[in-house]
């Protein structure tokens, strides 16, 4: 996140001697991004991060592609994904392509007797139900309906979750996650048009330093396989760090929607962009307010990227038969719109309580075994007159 945030303490000049009450020296470690050239913090260890006690065998968790080619309007049924207690075991990837994977879970059970790490993707997870904690060595992240994390790649971390009922619409991106850039200037503040602020944003508190040695299992993710490394010394065990490379959440409830007389195409309603794919918020908000307008969109035909609709919560006023945590996927190629009725339906309404993530990706995303499994194999046969 390009605002500068610091926890804990640190010395007064990097790379500098910085030493613990005994006289023994803390281990300093950057943390960068793209070699040398993107955002990075400094962050200093109680024991040197690199104590590694034992290395288990690697195992796959390549998504199993079941449909690799496809024109067809796609809808997938979120929650029949059903509920397990692993957090890792739990996350189902559904769509993916070679830019980012979209995986949903449903876990029980907070992370206890592991660490997470993702080496190989940032991560955003929207939490549709649940609330909790993320733990970091960077500090702690409280979540709850609505927030997205972000995760930037190599963050070791723990979800700690309050209760079993919780269900997260992950995207997994082999790019950086940056917010967009037309809403930032060139020292990267976001501007006054932009639909949400620094102020906006969550970011980690309550630095904890665990000063502990042991067995510590830490799972690191690395191009589609899992590797288990046990560590000598806590992960969490940060005395303090600095810079701009961290963890942090934004509610989608603090999305401001931009609105006009007319209907606002999809890019004013983005939140995030990655390489070759950006998430937008679709939040409640105001009709358009020309006296002759048509607040259903328009019909579209998506040349260039595929469109995934994922549906939080509200009266998707452009659809019929919408459910929570349901996904469509209308492919580029072939157009795609309002359903039959609801665009004169649509007229002299003055306002939507819809709530929904949206990602257009510019590559085709193929399905996966998973996603077969929910799907609805009757929903691009939707627009027929005389289906509801």
């Amino acid at each position: 996140m390009p605002i500068y945030h610091s926890l804990g303490q640190v010395p007064a000049k990097r790379h500098t001697v910085f030493r613990k009450p005994n006289g023994e020296l803390y281990a300093e470690e950057l943390v960068s991004t793209e070699g040398f050239s993107s955002l990075y913090s400094l962050v200093y260890h109680t024991h040197p991060p690199t104590f590694v006690k034992e290395l288990g065998e690697p195992y796959s968790v390549e998504p199993k592609i079941a449909r690799e080619k496809h024109l067809r309007h796609t809808s997938l049924i979120g929650f029949n994904i059903k509920p397990e207690d692993d957090f890792l075991k739990s996350r189902k990837p559904v769509l993916v392509n070679s830019d980012l994977h979209i995986s949903l879970a449903a876990p029980r059970k907070s992370m206890t007797d592991y660490f997470y790490k993702n080496s190989q993707a940032d991560e955003v997870i929207f939490i549709h139900e649940g609330t909790g904690t993320l733990n970091t060595g960077f500090g702690k992240i409280k979540f709850e309906y609505g927030d997205y994390l972000v995760i930037p790649r190599g963050t070791i971390y723990q979800m700690e979750f309050d209760t079993e009922n919780n269900r997260l619409f992950i995207t997994e991106s082999f790019s950086p996650i940056r917010t967009p850039k037309r809403y930032r200037n060139e020292w990267g503040q976001l501007m006054e048009h932009s639909p949400f602020c620094e102020r906006d944003i969550k970011r980690p508190t309550d630095l904890e330093t665990i000063d502990q040695e042991g067995n510590f299992k830490v799972l690191i993710k690395k191009q589609g396989l899992i590797y288990p490394y046990t560590y000598g010394t806590h992960p969490f065990d940060f005395i303090g760090w600095d810079g701009f490379h961290y963890p942090w959440a934004f509610s989608i409830h603090n999305f401001e929607p931009i609105t006009g007389r007319v209907h606002q195409p999809p890019p004013v309603h983005q939140t995030f962009e990655g390489h070759n794919f950006v998430i937008c918020s679709f939040v409640p908000r105001k009709y358009d307010y020309h006296p002759q307008a048509i607040p259903a969109p328009y019909n579209h035909s998506n040349v260039d990227s595929d469109e995934v609709l994922y549906y939080v919560d509200g009266d998707f006023m452009s659809r019929k038969s919408v459910v929570k945590g349901q996904i469509t996927l209308h492919p580029g190629g072939i157009p795609h719109g309002p359903h039959p009725g609801t665009v004169e339906k649509s007229i002299g309404k003055e306002r939507t309580e819809e709530l929904a993530v949206m990602i257009d990706p510019f590559k085709p995303l193929m399905l996966t075994e998973e996603a077969l499994q929910i799907e609805d194999e009757s929903y691009h046969k939707s627009w027929q007159h005389n289906v509801e």
